[in-house]
C-alpha cells in the first residue's frame, strides 16, 4: 500500500524549521490526531516500513489522524549538534502546537520512540504538551539502563572516536565519502560479523551492544533489510554526552548537568497516560529501562499506567518486525482506544 503525505513546516521556539508528515487519508479520521516521534538519526519515515502492514497504516484503519514530526534529529533536515533539552523545549511542543491549530482538537496521542521518546517525555512532565493525553512510549523514556558493554562504549570508546569524528553515520556503510569513513567502515568490519546488512552492522556499531543492536534479525523480512539501509544517517557524537550522564545517574538530566537536577526529581505536570513497551532482547536499552519509568509513575498514580515486556523483539522491530502488525500494533491500538 502507497502512503500519501503533505508535508506541513513548524518553526521551533528557537526558530529552526522542522517539519510534520500529514497522513493523506480518504474520508473523516473520527478517533482524532496521533503523533509518531521518531528517535535519533533517523526521520519520521521510520515508522512508514515496507512491512505487510505498517503502523501508519494500521492507525489510519483504526480511525486516527495520522500525523509524523520530524524534529531537529531528523536525517530530513539540516545536520546540527543537538541535545535532549533543545528538542524537548522547543521542538515537540511546537509540533504539538501546529497540529491542534491545523485541526482544532484540544487533546490528541502520542507514540514515542528512543530518542524521540527520552526527549517527548521531558517534555510531557515539565508540562509542555497538556494536549497529549495518552503517550505510548517505546524502548526507554525517563530511567535509561543500558548493557555493561555499551556503558564501555559510553565511556572508553566515545572519548576517542570524538577525537577523530563530530559525527557518526551509518550511511557510510554504503559509501565512504572520506578518509574518516573508510576508516570506520574498517572498524566496523573488524568487529561486526552479524549475517545483517553493512548498514545494518554500522548501525550496531554507532547504537548499543548487540550484534545486531536494534533488532532481531529473524524478526525483518528481507525487504525491510534492504529499505531501512537508507533510513540511517548522521548522529551527532554530543548528543552521547548527555546520554552518558543519564545511564550513569539511571534517570534523565539536562545536558548541563552541573547542578545535580534530574527531570524526575519532581512530579511531573501532566495528566496523561503513560503506556510503555520493552522489548525482552532490547540491546540497545534494557526493557528496566521502561520498567523503572513505569514503577516511577505508578507510585505517584497507581494502577493509571501500564507497562508491556514484549517477548521476541528488541528495539527498532517492535515497529518494523514481519509480524508486528499481529504480535505489537493491536496492543498499541487497545491502549489508544483505552
Amino acid at each position: 500500500m502507497s502512503l500519501n503525505f503533505e508535508t506541513i513546516d513548524f518553526i521551533t521556539a528557537d526558530g529552526i524549521t522542522c517539519n510534520l508528515k500529514h497522513l493523506i487519508q480518504k474520508g473523516s479520521s473520527p478517533k482524532g490526531p496521533v503523533l509518531l516521534v521518531h528517535g535519533a538519526g533517523v526521520r519520521a519515515n521510520i515508522f512508514n516500513a515496507p512491512t505487510q502492514k505498517n503502523i501508519i497504516e494500521v492507525l489510519a484503519e483504526d480511525g486516527y489522524d495520522v500525523w509524523l514530526e520530524n524534529w531537529r534529529a531528523s536525517i530530513d533536515l539540516k545536520p546540527r549538534p543537538w541535545n535532549l533539552d533543545e528538542a524537548a523545549l522547543n521542538d515537540h511542543p511546537a509540533a504539538v502546537r501546529k497540529i491542534v491549530e491545523l485541526t482544532g482538537c484540544q487533546e490528541m496521542k502520542a507514540i514515542i520512540h528512543c530518542q524521540g521518546s527520552t526527549s517527548f517525555m521531558i517534555s510531557a512532565v515539565l508540562g509542555l504538551v497538556p494536549q497529549v493525553k495518552t503517550i505510548i512510549s517505546n524502548a526507554v523514556s525517563l530511567h535509561p539502563v543500558v548493557p555493561n558493554f555499551s556503558v564501555f562504549k559510553l565511556n572508553v570508546i566515545l572519548p576517542v572516536v570524538k577525537l577523530i569524528t563530530d559525527d557518526l553515520n551509518p550511511a557510510w556503510g554504503l559509501k565512504a565519502i572520506d578518509l574518516k569513513s573508510r576508516l570506520f567502515r574498517l572498524l566496523v568490519r573488524l568487529t561486526h560479523w552479524e549475517k545483517d546488512t553493512f548498514v545494518g552492522k554500522f548501525v550496531s556499531f554507532t547504537y548499543g551492544a548487540g550484534f545486531p543492536a536494534l533488532w532481531r534479525l529473524e524478526n525483518l523480512d528481507r525487504k525491510t533489510m534492504d529499505w531501512i539501509q537508507y533510513e540511517f544517517a548522521s548522529v551527532p557524537t554530543k548528543f552521547f554526552d548527555q546520554i552518558r550522564k543519564c545511564v550513569h545517574r539511571g534517570v534523565l538530566v539536562p545536558a548541563d548537568s552541573a547542578s545535580g537536577k534530574t527531570y524526575a526529581d519532581e512530579e511531573p505536570k501532566t495528566d496523561a497516560r503513560f503506556i510503555f513497551f520493552g522489548g525482552e532482547y532490547n540491546l540497545c536499552f534494557k526493557p528496566q529501562s521502561q520498567a523503572n519509568s513505569f514503577n516511577y509513575f505508578n507510585q505517584i498514580t497507581p494502577g493509571r499506567h501500564k507497562f508491556y515486556l514484549i517477548k521476541g523483539y528488541s528495539h527498532l522491530d517492535i515497529f518494523l518486525g514481519k509480524n508486528a502488525h499481529e504480535d505489537i500494533f493491536p496492543l498499541m491500538l487497545k491502549e489508544l482506544n483505552t
